[in-house]
């Protein structure tokens, strides 16, 4: 089994986010083959008028493009490649601003490529990704359930995502309220616990 962990962390090893992803990893460790991508240090493309064109003419239109316009989806294609070649995968970014952070939403914006991840067909949209399992890992200042779950865009939004492309199976756990009061060793603890379940459930 083929798990990739993609995170954006940056806190460092302040972040409790990271916590959770350490407590992923070392349950998993020696089991599976585990492969990481840190968005700080490899920042995704964002899109552009130039790589969203050579996008559209190679993807929707099914042209051949030039060397400079391949050059422009470089990026957005390795990691395409490797978000296909994982069984698992494992994202893990603290909220923002009630969302996720830029550099994880560029990340969806490369991979989520039409005949790469996700398609259409003549009943419409077919994610691609059927049989895969996601797992969404996050931490947040403030709690955001009953009235204030309007607020929370981040883990839904990875939700929708990966609901797009179609995997079988995804989770969360999310350390909510670790800015509030003075339990918030207690909240990331319970989250960390909550970690172990779903890798117990899913027997990795």
């Amino acid at each position: 089994m083929k798990i990739l962990v993609v995170s954006y962390l940056p806190n460092g090893q302040n972040s409790r986010t990271k916590k959770l992803v350490d407590t992923f990893v070392e349950t998993t460790k020696g089991k599976n083959k585990i492969e990481h991508l840190d968005l700080i240090k490899e920042i995704p493309d964002f899109i552009t008028p130039e790589n969203l064109n050579a996008y559209m003419q190679r993807n929707y239109m099914g042209k051949q493009l030039s060397n400079e316009q391949k050059k422009k989806l470089e990026k957005f294609d390795k990691m395409t490649k490797q978000f296909k070649a994982a069984d698992i995968v494992v994202v893990a970014f603290p909220m923002y601003n009630f969302s996720m952070p830029a550099a994880m939403k560029a990340y969806f914006d490369s991979i989520m490529q039409k005949g790469e991840t996700w398609d259409i067909n003549e009943n419409g949209f077919v994610g691609l990704m059927q049989g895969k399992k996601a797992l969404i890992l996050t931490s947040s200042g403030g709690i955001y359930v009953d009235e204030r779950s309007s607020y929370e865009h981040s883990t839904s939004l990875a939700k929708v995502e990966f609901g797009f492309m179609g995997f079988t199976d995804v989770k969360s756990v999310s350390a909510q309220g670790v800015n509030m009061g003075s339990n918030q060793e207690e909240i990331v603890r319970l989250a960390q616990e909550e970690v172990k379940k779903v890798i117990k459930e899913w027997e990795i």
